[in-house]
C-alpha cells in the first residue's frame, strides 16, 4: 500500500485518462505471457476491483477475464491515486510471490504517469503530486539562436524532467548542468560591459563575463551561478560532474534534485535573456 494523502482515498483529486488505463493495460498483458495466463489476470483484477470499490470473482474464460479487468480498470480510474497504487500494489505482490516473474520498474510506471501528464510520481513507499513541483519555464524560442541550438535546448529540457519523473534524480541534474554548460558557450565573441567574451569553456566564460561586468547585478547573479556549478561538480558536494566521493558522497534526493533543475532552470532563463540582448547589441 502506497502512502499519500488520505483524503484522496475518500475524495477523488482527479482521474486519470483513457490514454493511461490502455497503457497500464497493455503492461499488464505482457506481464501475463510469461505464466498462467488467466491467472495473472485475475490477479490484477483482485486489485483493481478494490480500488472501484467493489469485489470480483473468478471469469469463466481468459477472454472475460480481460474484458473484466478492463471494465474494473476504467472504473477505478475515476480516483488516479487509488489507480495508481492498485497497479503498484498487484506488481509487488505477484512479483513477491512469483520472483521469477518480471513486472514494471517504477521507472517504467512514472514515465507513463508523465508521458501523460497524470501530475502524479511514484516514489515508493510514498505517492506524491508532481503537480506541486512544477518546472520553472523557460523560453521556448531564444530568437537570439538558430533552430538546431532551441531544438537541442528544448529535448535536454524535457530530458531532464523526464528523468525526475523516472526518480532518476542524479541523471537528471546532470542533463540540465550540462545543459547549462552549453547555453554559455552561445556567448563566446560577444561584447559584453568592458570587454569581449574570450573563454571557450564554461568557467572560462563565466568569468569572463564578471569581469567585464563588475558592480552590476550581472556580476553577482553569475557569482551565484558559479557557487553552484561548483559545488554540483564536487564530489564531495553535489557530486554530479565529477562524480562523488565514494565514503562522504549522498545520493541526491529528489527535493535535492527538483531545486537544483529549477535553479539552474531559471539561471539558463536569465542567460538566454542575457544573450539576446547582447546580441542586440552587438549588431546595433
Amino acid at each position: 500500500m502506497l502512502r499519500f494523502t488520505g483524503a484522496w482515498r475518500f475524495d477523488s483529486p482527479g482521474e486519470v485518462s483513457s490514454e493511461v488505463v490502455n497503457a497500464i493495460f497493455e503492461l499488464i498483458t505482457r506481464v501475463a505471457t510469461q505464466g498462467d495466463r488467466q491467472r495473472i489476470l485475475e490477479h490484477f483484477k483482485r486489485y483493481f476491483a478494490a480500488a472501484a470499490g467493489t469485489t470480483t470473482s473468478w471469469s469463466s474464460s481468459t477472454s472475460w477475464a480481460e474484458s473484466d479487468l478492463q471494465n474494473y480498470m476504467e472504473t477505478a480510474a475515476a480516483n488516479a491515486p487509488l489507480f495508481i497504487e492498485a497497479f503498484y500494489d498487484a506488481c509487488e505482490a505477484l512479483v513477491s510471490n512469483n520472483p521469477e516473474l518480471a513486472v514494471p520498474d517504477v521507472a517504467r510506471i512514472n514515465r507513463i504517469l508523465f508521458e501523460n501528464g497524470t501530475g502524479y510520481q511514484l516514489q515508493p513507499p510514498d505517492l506524491i503530486s508532481s503537480s506541486a513541483q512544477t518546472p520553472i519555464a523557460v523560453p521556448q524560442r531564444p530568437a537570439s539562436l538558430d533552430e538546431e541550438a532551441q531544438e537541442m535546448i528544448q529535448r535536454s529540457l524535457k530530458d531532464s524532467e523526464q528523468l525526475l519523473s523516472e526518480g532518476r534524480n542524479r541523471p537528471a541534474v546532470q542533463e540540465i548542468l550540462w545543459l547549462l554548460e552549453t547555453v554559455s558557450t552561445a556567448f563566446q565573441g560577444l561584447n559584453s560591459g568592458d570587454g569581449t567574451v574570450q573563454g571557450r569553456y564554461f568557467n572560462r566564460i563565466i568569468h569572463d563575463l564578471r569581469r567585464h561586468n563588475r558592480g552590476t547585478a550581472l556580476e553577482q547573479i553569475l557569482a551565484w551561478v558559479a557557487t553552484l556549478h561548483g559545488y554540483l561538480s564536487s564530489p564531495t558536494g553535489g557530486g554530479i560532474r565529477h562524480g562523488t566521493d565514494l565514503r562522504a558522497g549522498i545520493a541526491t534526493q529528489p527535493d535535492e534534485a527538483r531545486l537544483f533543475c529549477n535553479l539552474i532552470r531559471s539561471y539558463i532563463t536569465f542567460l538566454l535573456t542575457e544573450h539576446e540582448r547582447l546580441s542586440g547589441s552587438n549588431t546595433a
